[in-house]
């Protein structure tokens, strides 16, 4: 049995996504490019729970699932980001999200799916 969702903070995919943007704030970059990737990343991190916390709050459909959309685009950017910082070798530990980002991904598409439904 589920509780229930009350606020943002109780969606389960904003909690992994917020753990995310924890993650990439506490990283540690190497390099000249990898300096310019933490830039990068930590600006786009936090429009996916940003975001979602937004469209939580909206009570039209269209909204809410526009607000899901952007999380997911923002999403789709990080995970394009990780890429390069592993490629790069700027960032040791990309790899260990790409589980992480992949479930959020399905957790956003149900979300998306389930607004479009009601």
């Amino acid at each position: 049995m589920s509780s229930k969702v009350e606020s943002f903070q109780d969606l389960v995919v904003w909690q992994k996504s917020h753990k995310l943007a924890q993650f990439v704030f506490k990283s540690k970059f190497s390099g000249k490019e990898g300096k310019a990737l933490a830039d990068l990343l930590t600006v786009r991190i936090v429009d996916i729970p940003s975001n979602l916390a937004i469209g939580f709050k909206k009570r039209g459909k269209k909204a809410k699932i526009h607000y899901y959309r952007e999380a997911l685009t923002a999403l789709q950017d990080v995970s394009y980001l990780f890429l390069l910082a592993k490629d790069l070798e700027c960032l040791k530990n990309a790899d260990e999200m790409y589980e992480d980002l992949e479930t959020i991904e399905r957790m956003i598409k149900r979300l998306i799916r389930s607004n479009a439904q009601n």
